[in-house]
């Protein structure tokens, strides 16, 4: 037994064991390996290595979105004249990565808390029955007294009188103005793995140069300073359409960058992409289009607290960061070239299953591929040898 340990210990640490070869002269099966090979090899070079860079390691970055707006609208409404600037249309006003710039609105002046009728369609009523006092409606404005108003046939609600009439949108938009309004976008990127901070006011972008640049697509892509109305247009609406009754653009800026060359090459890329609110491409019958909400600016008067109340429609942007980082590294690099080599062995099992079990040869070529040792004969082995004694006579 211990004989047998040692034998075996011996043949693990001192003998080495390969594979049989056998060399097959044979064109087609030839020509079927090689371009199975040929295959894996352009697939490693051409996708693995040049499409994927899978000899690169990748990171991702940590952003940060700074924007402020400029311009200044001009509004008309029935002989009252007003200008808008940024504090006015911009919401919320502290330059975050999503915003939303008025374009259109309705406002409601002088309410206060008081009793009223509702509109016309709204709560509708013909006795006092009809309007359960201290009960809601989800589309009313308020609480309802119990009371139906002869004058308009509706219930009377206490709430902010005179409740808002939002009927009718004002068309054309009462800030078309906001086409020229301008929007400066400071970006700010960190790539941790790589150590790397980048900011979209590269090299080249100075002061003096933002002062006078304006985005486009062809001449200037690295201005940070970008016209409202050539946002909406690069991102398919009209913006008339969308002013009206409001909507959602997405802004994308996308880092690419490849820190194997030099760091000044890693520089930010904008694309617009119009997100809803394009009546012109919208079924009518949908149940909402745009986008639009409620704000109020509170005062007093004679002591009385009272508001003025706008439903404002605008444009949202949305501005959205998409980066990915490539530097050379090597546990990838050999991780795909392992990969790689072994996909090698495709062409083996592919021509193997061609020699054994297609070819009108493949019973000769299964004998020379496999040596077969039948038991019987192992057992007649034996037995020859018992009879000599145990002796194994040289020849």
């Amino acid at each position: 037994m211990k004989e047998r340990i040692t034998n075996a210990i011996s043949d693990f640490f001192f003998e080495y064991e390969t594979p049989r070869q056998v060399l097959v002269r044979n064109r087609r099966v030839g020509v079927v390996c090689r371009l199975i090979q040929l295959g894996v090899l352009a697939y490693i070079i051409g996708w693995v290595f040049i499409y994927e860079k899978g000899y690169q390691s990748t990171d991702t970055a940590v952003s940060s979105v700074f924007t402020k707006m400029k311009g200044v609208g001009y509004t008309n409404v029935n002989g009252a004249e007003r200008v808008w600037d940024v504090a006015d249309y911009v919401f919320p006003p502290q330059g975050d990565a999503s915003f939303v710039v008025m374009t259109n609105y309705i406002m409601t002046e002088g309410q206060q808390m008081g009793k009223c009728p509702e509109l016309p369609g709204k709560h509708n009523c013909s006795t006092d029955s009809d309007c359960e006092g201290g009960s809601y409606k989800r589309t009313g404005h308020g609480e309802m007294t119990g009371v139906c108003v002869n004058t308009t046939r509706t219930c009377e609600v206490l709430a902010w009188c005179p409740v808002e009439n939002d009927h009718v949108i004002p068309d054309p938009p009462l800030l078309m103005s906001a086409e020229n309004y301008t929007l400066f976008i400071k970006n700010s990127v960190t790539f941790p793995l790589f150590g790397v901070s980048r900011s979209n006011l590269v090299e080249g972008v100075d002061a003096e140069y933002i002062r006078e640049c304006l985005h486009n697509s062809e001449k200037d892509p690295l201005c940070p300073i970008f016209r409202l109305g050539d946002i909406v247009k690069e991102s398919g609406f009209n913006f008339e359409l969308i002013a009206k009754v409001g909507g959602a653009i997405g802004i994308v800026i996308e880092w690419t960058c490849n820190f194997d060359v030099d760091v000044k090459h890693c520089k930010p890329q904008y694309h617009f992409h119009g997100l809803y609110g394009n009546p012109a491409e919208t079924d009518k019958a949908r149940a909402s289009v745009g986008y639009n909400f409620r704000y109020a600016k509170h005062y007093m008067e004679d002591k009385v607290q009272k508001r003025t109340l706008l439903k404002v429609f605008g444009i949202r942007f949305d501005i959205i960061v998409q980066s990915l980082a490539r530097k050379f590294d090597i546990i990838p690099t050999l991780t795909a070239i392992g990969s790689g080599v072994g996909i090698f062995g495709v062409a083996t099992v592919v021509c193997d299953l061609v020699l054994l079990y297609l070819l009108p040869k493949r019973e000769f070529y299964k004998n020379m591929k496999f040596k077969y040792t039948e038991s019987h004969m192992q057992t007649d082995y034996t037995q020859t040898l018992c009879g000599w004694g145990g002796h194994v006579w040289p020849f």
